[in-house]
């Protein structure tokens, strides 16, 4: 029987990694080079298999002509500007509400650290909703998604067994990291994590917003 839900934060309950990703794209093409798509998608939700640097590789890329530190920083106002724009992504009310109606616990689980995660959060009144918040913070240093480490550290916090959470996870580093856990896991790909190759989803939605929870409770049971 299902008795908790964990979600990621990144991607999928607000959409951070599509101006992320958008932003640094401009900076390199404004540079005469392209952002390297499968080393991008491998950071994406997580940071366990790769240590991938945008601003260092565009630097690397311009022989040292333009300086890491400055381009981090003017990503970082760029990016901060359009996620601020963004809504929460389709079906996560829907999810949250039904959740709070049928008694069910609610974490999140994200390779972000707190000082992000718990800022947006608050920011778009969600964070009341989780009981915990599992953040980078938490786990070893090098031991975010793909790892399943942020997921069995929830599942202990929540006090619950593998077999009565359902994970939601929308990028391939999520996924993996979840399975690794033992939990059933829905991926919710979101435009830029819908381009990367998903494997081992027990479930693939295009939205939240595609199937209601308990639609989707009666196929987890």
């Amino acid at each position: 029987m299902v008795k908790a839900l964990i979600f990621d934060f990144d991607g999928l309950i607000l959409d951070t990694e599509t101006p992320d990703y958008q932003v640094w794209q401009a900076i390199y093409r404004e540079h005469g080079f392209e952002l390297p798509h499968e080393e991008w998608g491998r950071i994406i939700g997580g940071y366990g298999l790769s240590n991938f640097d945008a601003a260092e590789h565009l630097s690397f890329l311009t022989q040292g002509g333009l300086d890491s530190v400055s381009l981090r920083d003017r990503h970082h106002s760029e990016s901060a500007a359009l996620t601020l724009a963004q809504p929460i992504l389709p079906g996560v009310m829907d999810y949250l509400r039904a959740a709070k109606r049928l008694g069910l616990r609610l974490a999140i689980a994200s390779s972000s650290p707190h000082s992000w995660v718990d800022t947006h959060m608050k920011r778009l009144a969600l964070f009341d909703y989780f009981e915990k918040v599992i953040c980078q913070d938490d786990v070893a240093a090098g031991r975010t998604k793909p790892n399943p480490d942020l997921f069995l550290l929830a599942l202990d916090r929540l006090q619950v067994r593998k077999n009565e959470a359902i994970v939601f996870e929308d990028s391939p580093n999520g996924v993996t990291a979840a399975r690794s856990a033992g939990i059933f896991v829905v991926a919710v790909p979101n435009p830029i994590t819908s381009l990367l190759p998903f494997e081992g989803a027990d479930l693939t939605l295009t939205s939240l917003a595609d199937l209601s929870l308990p639609q989707l409770l009666s196929k987890v049971k």
